[in-house]
């Protein structure tokens, strides 16, 4: 960090050579209110590359490298140097084996975390809670950062109060790790929210093939998840009452769709206490 940029919000990139995270770190190059100090990614053969050259982009004095918690305290370092109170965020994209501790890491250095990388259970988010409420570092977990996908999930919670058969379907590429999708399950707790069961049997039903009426959750709901290639995020929500079908629907077609939802997250996490779950406590 220079003496000139200051005024920045310093921000580290982890899982900085994924597809969203490379994306992130575009986005903050064509940027005059961020500045990226740190490149995280567990890819060997870039250990120590620039990371602006790694993604054809300018040099950017940016090295990868594949220590995370070297990296948080360095920023963690800079803050405290600076005149005035600037510390840095960290934006994971990694993988759900290690964005528990990522989160907790970056909370222990003082740096605003904000999650990308879904998979954390409802124990760890309770934990992580806790944490940086002792800690008093605002964080953030984003399922999904498309404002769309919030908008989508505002109508699903209204439409709970008027149908009782409901079930959700999310698509996404083949190299997504974790089923049902964050986004899927943060959908189905809003239906959820309303208290009752969903799509009580009118048949004793039988699976000829195992799985293929979904992942049944207590409420009855039920998610059905698809991984293909050439697919980058998809999901419908499907109601259903005598004599009609009810269809909600958001379609990702490239990444940059979330930046906006990034930035605004990336931009207003410095201003929390807490760690908050879900775009839509930001907007």
């Amino acid at each position: 960090m220079t003496s000139n940029s200051f005024n920045k919000i310093p921000v580290l990139v982890a899982g900085a050579l994924g597809k969203m995270g490379s994306e992130v770190i575009k986005t903050i190059d064509l940027s005059k209110e961020f500045e990226l100090v740190g490149a995280i990614d567990n890819s060997p053969d870039k250990e120590g590359e620039d990371i602006g050259l790694a993604l054809g982009l300018n040099q950017l004095d940016i090295a990868i490298t594949a220590d995370l918690e070297g990296s948080l305290c360095a920023a963690s370092q800079l803050s405290r140097n600076s005149r005035e109170d600037n510390r840095a965020v960290l934006i994971d994209f990694t993988h759900p084996k290690v964005v528990y501790e990522h989160t907790r890491a970056s909370i222990a250095y003082g740096i605003h975390p904000v999650i990308g990388t879904t998979g954390l259970t409802s124990d760890q988010l309770h934990e992580l809670r806790d944490f940086a409420d002792k800690a008093s570092i605002g964080g953030a977990v984003i399922p999904n950062f498309s404002v769309g996908m919030v908008l989508l999930q505002q109508a699903v919670s209204a439409a709970a109060n008027f149908y009782d058969y409901a079930e959700l379907t999310e698509s996404h590429h083949n190299q997504k790790a974790d089923a049902p999708s964050g986004t899927c399950i943060k959908t189905a707790e809003l239906l959820e929210e309303i208290g009752k069961p969903f799509n009580q049997l009118e048949v004793d039903e039988r699976e000829s093939l195992r799985g293929c009426r979904g992942g049944l959750r207590e409420s009855g709901l039920r998610i059905h998840s698809i991984r293909l290639p050439g697919i980058v995020a998809h999901q419908q929500v499907m109601f259903g009452s005598p004599g009609e079908t009810y269809l909600l629907s958001h379609n990702t077609i490239d990444r940059s769709a979330y930046m906006p939802g990034v930035l605004l997250t990336l931009r207003r996490v410095r201003q929390l206490k807490t760690l908050v779950y879900g775009l839509e406590k930001l907007l």
